[in-house]
C-alpha cells in the first residue's frame, strides 16, 4: 500500500471574483501545505464561484477565467507552493467545437485543473450534466468525454465533478475499470433539507462502485438564493467514513489515506461510457513509509431545526456581505414571520447592523406593538417607531377606498416606508413572507413583498413556528435570551388589516393548507392524488386555485434562501398566463 495526506479545502467563493478566488486558493494551499499535504483540492468552479449562469456564455468571462488559472499556476509556483498538485474547478471552452444547434454558444465547460509545478498540467470537464432543479447546465455546457486520472506519489488518482457522482455510470465505474486507488469528486452542490443523509448514502454507494477510497470535496457559503452546506466526506472502498467535515463551515480536511499502489503501466485507452483515459503521471514513485498523523474525524451533524436556521442565516449573510450591503432593515410587526426574519438577520449581521421598524395603524393591536418592542429589545436591534395613520388618512381622503384596497393600502403605505427609510439611510429591506403566503398569494404586492431579499421565501409557516421554538430553545440551553417574544409564537396568525382579522378568514388551518402545497408544490402531486390522501376535495381546489392565480405576484417577490426540493423561483417554473386548472376528481 501507498501512503497519500489528502486535503479538502471546503471554503467559499464568489461569483466573477476571479482575484478574490484565486487568493483564497493560494491561501488555502499554503495553510494545506503546512498540515504536509501531498495533495490538495479545492471545490467545483472554485475560480469563478458557482453558479455563473449566462457568464458562461459571454467569451471575455471564459477568457479571463482560462487567464486566471494560468496566472494561479504560476503564482503558486513563485511563492514556494508548486511542489503539490493542486486541483481547482474553474470555466473553460472547447477551443475547436464546431458551432451546433442546440450546444451552447461559445462551447464553454464546467472544468478542473490539476497545477503543478508552475503549469497547468491537465483540464477535464464535467461528464455528466444535470438539468434539473435549479441546474441548467446543458444550457451552459459541454460534456467532458475524458477518464483524467493523475499519478501522485504511486497512486492513481481518478478525477470527478458533482454530477459525475450523482448520475450511474461514467467515471464512478471508470475509475474501478482503470484500477485507480483514489476516486476525487469536486462539487459545488446546494444544500437542500435532508440532503446530507442523502450525500452520504450516495458516495458510500459510489464508493463501492468504484472499488476504491473516495473523496467528496463540497462548497460552503452562499450565492444569491442557493446555499452551500460543505458537508464534505471521505470514505474507504467499502463505504466506511474516515472523514467527514462540519456543515456550513469553511475549514481544510487532511487526513492520511492508505491505497492501493498504482500499476506499473498506466491505464489507457477507452473504458467505461466511451470514456478516453487520459493520464499524467506527477510523481511515480510512493513516498517512504511514515507514521499516519492525521486519521481524520466526523463532525457532529446538525439536527434538523438547527440545520434548517443554519442554512437561513448563511443565506442572508452571504448575500449582503457578497453585493456589498452592511446592514438589513426590517418592518415589525410583532408577528412571528417578521420576529424570525429579525432573528435570523440578527445572527446572521449582527444586531448592531439591524434595523426594526414598527409602523402601526388604527387596526394595530397593543400587544402587537409591544410585542415587536419586545423583540427588539431582547435582541438588541435599533428600533423606532413610524406610525402610518397620517399617511393613511391622507390617502383616504383622496382616494376614499373601501375594502380590500383599504386594507392592502396599510400594507402599501408600509412597504414605501420600508423603501423610503432605506434609500435614506442604505439598508436592505427584508421581505418577511413564508412560502404559505407566497405560495397562496396572501401577500400584498408592492406591500409587505417589498424588500431586496426574502430570508424565509422557501419555509412554509408551520416550519416557521418550528424554527422560531428552535431558536429560543438554543438560547436558553445557552444562557441567552430567547429572541423571539412568547407571545409572537403563540397568538394566531394575523395581518391585522381590520378589525379583528385572523389569517384562518382567509386560509385553511396552517398544518392543513401546508401539507397540500407540499403535495401540489413540492411534489406535483394533482388535485386527484391530493384528495386521495385524504383531503377535503372542496378545500383541495380552494388551495390548487389560489396557488395557480398567484404566479404573478411570486414572479415579483425578491429572491431568498433555498432550503427545499423545489422552493419558487428556478425550480418550479410555470406560466403566468395559464388556464389549465387541475380537474376535479370523479
Amino acid at each position: 500500500m501507498a501512503q497519500l495526506r489528502l486535503a479538502l479545502n471546503q471554503i467559499d467563493s464568489t461569483v466573477g471574483d476571479l482575484a478574490g478566488n484565486a487568493e483564497a486558493v493560494v491561501h488555502w494551499t499554503r495553510h494545506s501545505l503546512a498540515q504536509g499535504a501531498h495533495l490538495v483540492a479545492f471545490p467545483e468552479m472554485m475560480l469563478t464561484g458557482y453558479p455563473v449562469e449566462d457568464l458562461a456564455l459571454r467569451s471575455s468571462f471564459v477568457e479571463a477565467s482560462r487567464a486566471a488559472l494560468r496566472d494561479l499556476a504560476r503564482r503558486l509556483a513563485d511563492e514556494g507552493l508548486g511542489s503539490v498538485p493542486v486541483v481547482v474547478g474553474y470555466l473553460d471552452r472547447v477551443d475547436e467545437a464546431p458551432a451546433v444547434l442546440g450546444k451552447p454558444a461559445g462551447a464553454p465547460q464546467n472544468a478542473a485543473a490539476v497545477l503543478y509545478e508552475g503549469e497547468v498540467r491537465l483540464t477535464y470537464a464535467k461528464h455528466h450534466l444535470p438539468n434539473y432543479g435549479v441546474f441548467d447546465e446543458f444550457r451552459y455546457f459541454l460534456p467532458g468525454e475524458t477518464l483524467p486520472v493523475i499519478r501522485v506519489h504511486g497512486v492513481d488518482v481518478a478525477l470527478a465533478i458533482c454530477e459525475d457522482l450523482w448520475q450511474d455510470g461514467g467515471r464512478v465505474p471508470a475509475a474501478r475499470t482503470a484500477g485507480a486507488g483514489l476516486l476525487l469528486s469536486v462539487n459545488a452542490s446546494p444544500y437542500e433539507r435532508d440532503k446530507d443523509d442523502t450525500r452520504l448514502d450516495l458516495v458510500r454507494k459510489r464508493a463501492q462502485e468504484a472499488g476504491c477510497t473516495t473523496a467528496y470535496l463540497a462548497m460552503t457559503g452562499g450565492q444569491d438564493e442557493l446555499v452551500f452546506d460543505g458537508d464534505s466526506i471521505i470514505v474507504d472502498a467499502a463505504g466506511e467514513v474516515l472523514a467527514r467535515a462540519p456543515q456550513f463551515e469553511q475549514g481544510c480536511v487532511v487526513v492520511d489515506l492508505e491505497l492501493p499502489e498504482a500499476a506499473a503501466e498506466p491505464p489507457a485507452g477507452t473504458v467505461d461510457d466511451g470514456l478516453r483515459v487520459e493520464h499524467r503521471v506527477l510523481s511515480a514513485e510512493p513516498l517512504p513509509a511514515y507514521p499516519p498523523e492525521v486519521t481524520g474525524s466526523e463532525a457532529p451533524r446538525l439536527d434538523d431545526d438547527e440545520e434548517i436556521y443554519t442554512a437561513l442565516v448563511v443565506g442572508l449573510r452571504a448575500y449582503a456581505a457578497k453585493n456589498g450591503f452592511r446592514s438589513v432593515l426590517i418592518g415589525l410587526s410583532g408577528g412571528i414571520d417578521s420576529a424570525l426574519v429579525a432573528a435570523i438577520a440578527c445572527d446572521a449581521v449582527g444586531p448592531d447592523n439591524v434595523y426594526g421598524v414598527s409602523m402601526p395603524s388604527r387596526y394595530s393591536s397593543e400587544h402587537s406593538k409591544g410585542d415587536a418592542a419586545e423583540l427588539a429589545e431582547r435582541t438588541g436591534l435599533h428600533y423606532r417607531t413610524v406610525p402610518i395613520g397620517p399617511m393613511f388618512d391622507a390617502y383616504m381622503g383622496s382616494l376614499g377606498l373601501t375594502g380590500l384596497a383599504e386594507e392592502n393600502l396599510q400594507s402599501r403605505l408600509r412597504g414605501t416606508t420600508l423603501m423610503a427609510i432605506s434609500n435614506q439611510e442604505g439598508h436592505i429591506v427584508l421581505a418577511p413572507g413564508n412560502k404559505s403566503e407566497l405560495a397562496c398569494g396572501y401577500s400584498t404586492l408592492y406591500g409587505d413583498s417589498v424588500g431586496a431579499y426574502g430570508p424565509i421565501k422557501d419555509v412554509y409557516k408551520t416550519q416557521v413556528f418550528r424554527l422560531a421554538e428552535w431558536r429560543n430553545r438554543a438560547a436558553a440551553e445557552r444562557g441567552h435570551t430567547p429572541p423571539i417574544p412568547e407571545n409572537s409564537i403563540t397568538k394566531p396568525p394575523s395581518a391585522e388589516l381590520r378589525p379583528g382579522q385572523v389569517d384562518t378568514d382567509s386560509l385553511p388551518d396552517y398544518d392543513v393548507l401546508d401539507a397540500v402545497l407540499e403535495a401540489y408544490v413540492d411534489n406535483d402531486r394533482g388535485r386527484a392524488e391530493i384528495v386521495a390522501q385524504g383531503f377535503d376535495p372542496e378545500l383541495v381546489a380552494r388551495v390548487l386555485k389560489m396557488t395557480d392565480t398567484a404566479e404573478y405576484k411570486r414572479r415579483q417577490y425578491p429572491p431568498g434562501t433555498k432550503i427545499s426540493a423545489k422552493g419558487f423561483g428556478k425550480d418550479r417554473r410555470l406560466p403566468i398566463t395559464n388556464r389549465w386548472r387541475e380537474p376535479a376528481t370523479s
